[in-house]
């Protein structure tokens, strides 16, 4: 291979070019090219499932390309695994933080990279003088004392760019960045990333949030079921251009959401109290009550970890209500299993998809009748009936649109995560529920299936159905909601119209604000 050009050498910090990877017969990259700029956000674009994390783990050095080059400051390189890309200077904060919970902020940036006497003591005052430099440089200011377990998502991500810092990262992998931050957070990791790039440091962000990407980044490579795209520059594009070169289609990125005309009270929770599960002193849940009714979404707003998982489960059975009611149509139903909670008309589209929604070695239409197999038409005297089964499935495929059209009888892992998502609706959805509990149901999803959820949502709201929305992304929230109440801490700190909510007001209470101090 010939030496590239200077100028490429100077212009460009990464160059990926015609990289291939496939698992097994599945092609999840093909010759797909990546130039990133030196000293610029390039962001990464692309459906769920595209291949944009899998391109990153081959640049981190997780996984391996079966073809293709990668060139840093114009060399070409072999990165075998992560020590590699770290030498290289290439740092990933992943999705999921690789934190130690139980350890100190300064346990967690120095984990693998110590800094030790000549006695092979650890030297924390050494350690504490080089990691003070780059919190003052870049503004990440952190209690290096706080174990993890005690701060906030937002500052642990903060503790995780910290870590590829130490470690000499010129460029900085952000896989879903945003994901679980406040509007304030959110705003506080864009002033992180320019100071880190007017600073020389280059920034891949990973995200589906075409905002952002209109917010923070000056380029956009964009992946479509593996396959390069294009590369735009960000200035000179739109939200809609971006939207339909993921896609390959034109989106709807805000549905149209009709006025509202609600019905009396369907479901309701009176003083509840739930205990967490790590103490049997402290509470997860308090004191906390909402109404919800006919024909109407009432969006649940904050940041992950302040008791919504609790709140759902508790309503479907799954946890146990220390104090309180939850009631449907003026029946309690707190404590009961999840069976009889389900035959009383509330069903669920759980957060987490394949650990609570499916089963995944089981078939789709195995999965579509999880909740109904026992009855009829669907088992005769304790056998299923295959052929009741794969006939409701059918048309559920059609119904909702899944894909590939003729997949009842393939295991439901082999779809994609939006076709698994429309399975689970279209089942939830089919037991004609009262109450509809959606707990984050676009995470992970691309904009086309985002578009999907969002519009059979504001369909089966003007049908009557009483929707209970629980979300960690605002816009979603904002978007789809008649009401909005905002939960921190395991209480209703303030509640909105859809008039009165927008993202200052609610975002200020989602950080713990006083909705009574200016």
């Amino acid at each position: 291979m010939e030496n590239l050009p200077k100028k490429d050498t100077a212009e460009y910090f990464l160059q990926m070019k015609n990289i291939t990877k496939c698992f097994g017969k599945f092609r999840a990259l093909d010759d797909v090219n990546l130039n990133v700029r030196r000293g610029s956000v390039h962001a990464l674009l692309g459906e769920n499932g595209a291949g944009k994390t899998t391109l990153m783990n081959i640049l981190y050095g997780l996984y391996q390309a079966d073809l293709g080059e990668i060139f840093i400051n114009g060399e070409l390189v072999q990165i075998k695994n992560p020590s590699v890309a770290i030498d290289l200077g290439i740092g990933m904060v992943h999705q999921h933080f690789k934190l130690v919970q139980n350890f100190t902020v300064a346990q967690n940036i120095m984990l693998g990279c110590e800094v030790t006497s000549p006695f092979g003591v650890l030297d924390f005052k050494e350690f504490n003088k080089k990691i003070a430099k780059i919190i003052d440089q870049y503004g990440l200011k952190v209690d290096l004392k706080a174990r993890i377990e005690n701060i906030s998502v937002g500052m642990q991500q903060r503790v995780e760019i910290l870590k590829t810092l130490y470690r000499g990262a010129d460029l900085l992998i952000l896989d879903e960045p945003t994901a679980v931050l406040t509007p304030a957070e959110i705003e506080e990791l864009i002033n992180i990333i320019f100071k880190l790039t007017s600073s020389g440091k280059t920034v891949i962000i990973i995200t589906h949030k075409l905002k952002e990407i209109k917010a923070v980044a000056q380029s956009c490579t964009i992946i479509r079921k593996g396959k390069y795209v294009d590369t735009l520059d960000v200035e000179k594009t739109n939200k809609h251009e971006l939207a339909k070169k993921m896609v390959g289609r034109d989106v709807k990125l805000v549905v149209d959401n009709p006025p509202e005309n609600p019905g009396e009270v369907v479901f309701e929770i009176s003083d509840l109290c739930i205990k967490k599960e790590t103490s049997e002193n402290l509470f997860a849940v308090k004191d906390l009550s909402l109404k919800i009714r006919k024909g109407e979404i009432l969006g649940l707003a904050g940041v992950e970890g302040n008791g919504q998982k609790e709140i759902a489960e508790a309503i479907m059975g799954l946890r146990k209500v220390s104090s309180g009611k939850i009631t449907i149509n003026g029946k309690e139903i707190q404590n009961l299993t999840p069976y009889e909670v389900i035959k009383n008309k509330v069903s669920i589209i759980h957060e987490d998809r394949h650990k609570r929604g499916l089963i995944l070695d089981f078939s789709v239409a195995e999965n579509a009748v999880l909740e109904e197999y026992r009855e009829s038409p669907f088992s005769r005297n304790g056998i299923l009936n295959y052929k009741a089964i794969n006939k409701f499935t059918k048309e559920l495929i059609k119904q909702y649109d899944i894909a590939p059209e003729r997949c009842h009888r393939r295991r439901i892992r082999k779809l994609s995560g939006g076709n698994q998502q429309k399975v689970i609706i279209g089942r939830e959805i089919h037991s004609n529920p009262d109450l509809l509990i959606a707990m984050q149901p676009t995470r992970g999803l691309d904009v086309g299936a985002i578009e999907y959820v969002h519009k059979t949502l504001i369909k089966e709201r003007e049908k009557g159905r009483a929707i209970l929305l629980i979300s960690l992304e605002l816009d979603e929230i904002l978007a789809l909601s008649s009401r909005v109440a905002v939960i921190y801490n395991g209480e209703i700190l303030g509640s909105f119209s859809r008039k009165e909510a927008n993202e200052e007001n609610v975002g200020f209470l989602m950080a713990g604000g006083n909705e009574n101090v200016a």
